[in-house]
């Protein structure tokens, strides 16, 4: 099991210290770091400046929103970061839910599925450079069909360093789990629990499945972010970390359509869940992180005395993960450095 550093998307204002820890994961023998959108920070730019500061590390994105560019646009920024970094770059995109889809960037979300399969189709024809990139899909046209009628194909000016970049996706729900393993060369779980391996491992079966799969299962890759609280107090630990799972179960989506509370659901927490969004989606969000009980923090997250955490470890050692993407300071890094040594 490798090690990435999640460098996650900013709050109000930028982290700090963030190439210094870059630097130290690095030395530490972390293999990968991270950036992530929402609606604030972007992931490229970051990745951009505080990658320059690594010469090894594998830098990606986890993830690029595909309602924020247009395929070709990702394709773009893809080729750049890839020449940049000498070939280490990985393009990891999502879908996004219809809050931020339809509410920030001003589009449908219908069907993400299907416009997730044409955008990837999309970046690949631009990396591999065979011709003018052209596409006639139900979510994107290349040339666009309409306007003013005067566009045409055209090809990328930039020769890619590599044609098989690769591409991670973003998926919660089994269909979405299932087209990563089927289209991309790698599969990025949100929440995700040892409790729920053998349910991912069917769903990536059944992409694996299909004729044109792009990958055989030993060649694929797991990379599950995983949030990490050191403290002797187990219940101080977990209060670092409630917040984050109200806010995504409780306000990141509607009360019927909320793809992390779903993965929450699947799990057995079916009455947390509607407590958590009642609570969170009535404004009484402290009471909504207050309500998450410890079992359901230390299902999805490493937390406690460090005896404890290289304890849980072995847990999650057990599943299909082949990097955990971990997120903290510089004792969380070190620690987990140290466990996986």
């Amino acid at each position: 099991m490798k090690l990435g550093l999640q460098l996650g998307y900013w709050g109000s204002t930028p982290p700090s210290g963030v190439v210094d820890l870059i630097k130290l994961a690095e030395q530490l023998g972390y293999e990968s770091a991270w950036t992530a959108e929402a609606y604030g920070s972007d992931a490229l730019t970051p990745l951009a400046w505080w990658g320059s500061a690594s010469s090894k590390l594998r830098l990606g994105t986890a993830i690029m929103q595909i309602s924020a560019r247009t395929p070709t646009a990702a394709a773009m920024a893809a080729i750049s970061m890839d020449h940049l970094t000498g070939g280490r770059f990985i393009l990891g995109i999502g879908a996004s839910g219809p809050q931020v889809v339809e509410g920030w960037y001003g589009q449908s979300y219908p069907k993400p599925l299907a416009r997730t399969r044409e955008y990837v189709d999309i970046v690949r024809k631009v990396l591999a450079r065979s011709g003018p990139a052209e596409y006639d899909g139900e979510f994107y046209q290349l040339p666009y069909q309409g306007g003013t009628g005067l566009g045409k194909p055209l090809k990328s000016t930039v020769h890619p360093i590599r044609e098989d970049l690769p591409i991670f996706l973003a998926a919660e729900g089994p269909k979405n789990v299932a087209l990563a393993a089927e289209i991309a060369d790698g599969w990025f779980p949100f929440w995700f629990s040892p409790s729920s391996d053998s349910f991912y491992r069917q769903a990536l079966d059944e992409g694996f499945a299909v004729p044109s799969a792009r990958r055989v299962k030993s060649e694929f890759e797991v990379a599950a972010p995983i949030m990490v609280s050191i403290d002797d107090d187990v219940n101080a630990a977990a209060d670092r970390i409630r917040p984050q799972i109200a806010l995504y179960v409780g306000g990141m989506g509607a009360r019927n359509a909320n793809f992390h509370a779903d993965v929450f659901v699947r799990m057995g927490y079916e009455a947390e869940c509607a407590n958590i969004q009642n609570l969170f989606l009535n404004g009484k969000k402290a009471e909504a992180v207050a309500s998450i009980p410890l079992k359901m923090v230390e299902d999805v997250a490493l937390i406690g005395p460090k005896e404890k955490i290289r304890d849980d470890l072995e847990r999650w050692r057990e599943t299909l993960i082949t990097t955990l993407i971990v997120g903290g300071d510089v004792e969380v890094v070190k620690l987990m450095a140290e466990l996986l040594a």
